[in-house]
């Protein structure tokens, strides 16, 4: 029994993550080129081919580029909203009509596994996150929301581990070279969290029996791992919260393999 759970890709240009028991594997997201993808999963001890589906959470090409190329290769059925699907379809080429799944609020079960959409708030058809359970262990990826609703901590509550989003600081943001658009569409709450606010939400996510928080979907151009982590690392602790003890807390590699966490 256990759940193993790999980040393979946290950033603005890409992102995947690996869910595997010892009977079900699969991909949440896949936000880079297929064999970029390929790799990655070899990387952390498995093999693309023993992929039982791919899940994703929203339509925008740091989600889905190699959704498509995946699914064709090894047959593998794609998870979506239908909001979803109606947007990036075109995007990803022809799927098999018997790999098209569209679903909805509700649990379902692929495998041994069950998987919980978490509806959030972006500016996307109808983006979700998904609570993951297996092996009876749980983990969360709540990336891309420009807020963080009750029904969503509630959602993650009991995780072991949540990928929780820390896009950016907002002082580097807003002075930097982004276009006042942009910086209002990142700001906005359809946009993506601050390390303030995923301090905020790691605060209530430790108090509904989260013990481990990986930031992830760093921006580039407006954080630092460093600056995401002192900054929530400081929230946490003056919440009270003994970082290092009571919860552990780590950032996730942009653009390469962050490593395998045996949940057992």
């Amino acid at each position: 029994m256990g759940l193993q759970f790999s980040p393979l890709l946290s950033s603005s240009s890409g992102n995947a993550s690996l869910v595997a028991t010892d009977k079900t594997a699969l991909l949440i997201d896949a936000g880079a080129t297929g064999s970029a993808i390929e790799k990655a999963i070899s990387e952390v001890g498995q093999f693309a081919g023993r992929l039982d589906g791919i899940l994703i959470t929203h339509e925008h090409a740091d989600h889905i580029k190699g959704a498509g190329v995946l699914s064709r290769k090894y047959n593998l059925p794609i998870y979506a909203t239908a909001g979803t699907w109606e947007q990036m379809s075109g995007k990803i080429g022809e799927v098999a009509l018997r790999n098209m799944r569209v679903i909805d609020g509700h649990e379902f079960l692929i495998g041994d596994i069950c998987a919980q959409p978490i509806a959030l708030s972006h500016d996307a058809a109808d983006p979700v996150g998904y609570a993951i359970m297996g092996g009876g262990r749980k983990v969360s990826i709540l990336t891309d929301t420009g807020k963080v609703t009750t029904q969503m901590l509630d959602a993650a509550a009991g995780s072991t581990i949540v990928l929780l989003e820390s896009n950016h600081d907002i002082d580097m943001l807003r002075n930097g070279e982004y276009p006042y658009r942009l910086k209002n569409r990142i700001l906005s709450t359809k946009g993506h969290l601050s390390n303030v606010d995923a301090g905020q939400a790691a605060v209530e996510l430790f108090r509904r029996g989260v013990r481990g928080i990986l930031l992830g979907h760093l921006s580039s151009h407006n954080n630092l791992k460093q600056l995401a982590y002192d900054t929530v690392c400081n929230c946490c602790m003056q919440a009270g919260i003994a970082v290092g003890k009571e919860m552990a807390l780590a950032t996730a590699n942009r653009h390469s393999v962050t490593g395998t966490y045996q949940l057992k």
